[in-house]
């Protein structure tokens, strides 16, 4: 058995860098920057992802009561960062520490990052494809936008998302290296590095080229529509748009390109002791980067919308400001009414532009 390079997870498990083990470089460096560098950024991933994605499920749930596709998949969009968030203080403490798991927990949190990694990434593909057929095929998407039709492709992504991640689960296990135990992926000698390149390819293209590909293809379609209609609601979609694409890109294009050269270096250069220690602390950054976006998930996806924000006042006067004034319920319920009295066909084709 051969220990992986290009698995993800944590910072061994995505750089294949055991900071536990002799490697040939000293590495010290990046071990360092490894245990300062996780903990407290994991820790800021794990309370605002944990704040931001649950308010999100309790509003989907309690108040917008998942009444269309959209609030379907902004709802598995919400649990998909939380699956990924969950594994977050394991990984900060084994860079710390070590391993001191197990190896049934090492592959259960291995198989649940990357089902949180992956059906994240689909669910903003469904949701790029929903904004598609509301706004460019209206017409159809009346029929095709249904409860209904949003738990079927719900299912079926996640059960995608979990054929993707059966290899972290699978070929994962503890070994002892030194002094620590390690959480590493190992796989057959004789096919370690096919393995090794399949997978950092699969990452790439599932979590990369194929949303980069459809939303470039959707978006352009759908600002070709928008901008045939003059009007401000439809403005603020188009501004929506670039702010969905753009952060994407910036948090998660860094990472993979970083990953693909790492994996390939062989490929492009020789790699020393030098330009390894530089490309792992880049990979680290990178990454710790494209964590943070499980946490701007629920402000471009949820926050943005008008009527989300009405609901979310409402939530937290009735569970905060109750606890401080007395006459406040008296008004929880009239606020709600408002709000609620307020969907109609128009405000539900502005959720649809604004990706509620």
């Amino acid at each position: 058995m051969e220990k992986n390079t290009t698995d993800l997870g944590n910072w061994e498990i995505t750089t294949g860098y055991d900071y536990y083990e002799a490697p040939p470089c000293d590495g010290r460096e990046e071990k360092h920057l490894a245990a300062n560098l996780l903990p407290p950024i994991y820790s800021l991933v794990v309370i605002f992802g944990l704040t931001g994605n649950i308010l999100v499920v309790l509003i989907l749930v309690k108040y917008k009561r998942l009444r269309s596709m959209t609030d379907i998949y902004l709802l598995n969009l919400a649990v998909s960062d939380l699956l990924f968030v969950f594994s977050l203080p394991f990984w900060a403490y084994y860079a710390v520490y070590g391993w001191i798991f197990g190896e049934a927990l090492c592959r259960i949190l291995s198989g649940i990052y990357m089902l949180g990694f992956y059906s994240g990434i689909f669910f903003i593909i469904l949701l790029t494809l929903d904004r598609y057929l509301a706004i460019v095929h209206a017409v159809f998407a009346l029929k095709a936008r249904t409860v209904t039709y949003g738990i079927l492709t719900s299912m079926v992504t996640w059960a995608v998302a979990v054929f993707a991640s059966v290899p972290a689960v699978v070929f994962h296990a503890t070994q002892k290296e030194n002094t620590h135990y390690t959480c590493s992926a190992h796989y057959p000698s004789d096919s370690a590095i096919n393995w090794k390149y399949s997978y950092t390819l699969k990452m790439n293209i599932l979590g990369l080229i194929v949303p980069m590909v459809i939303m470039i293809f959707s978006y352009s379609q759908i600002l070709k529509t928008l901008l045939r209609c003059k009007n401000e609601k439809k403005q603020k979609a188009v501004r929506l748009i670039f702010v969905i694409m753009i952060f994407f890109f910036i948090f998660w294009t860094p990472f993979h390109i970083l990953s693909f050269l790492h994996t390939f270096q062989y490929l492009f250069f020789v790699p020393t002791c030098e330009t390894e220690g530089q490309m792992q602390k880049a990979i680290q950054v990178t990454e710790s980067l494209s964590m943070i976006h499980c946490c701007i998930n629920p402000v471009i996806y949820a926050f943005v919308g008008e009527k989300f924000r009405k609901y979310l006042r409402v939530f937290f006067r009735k569970h905060a400001a109750a606890y401080l004034c007395r006459k406040c319920p008296a008004l929880y319920h009239e606020n709600l009414e408002r709000v609620t009295s307020t969907v109609t066909s128009s405000t539900a084709e502005h959720d649809i532009s604004t990706g509620l």
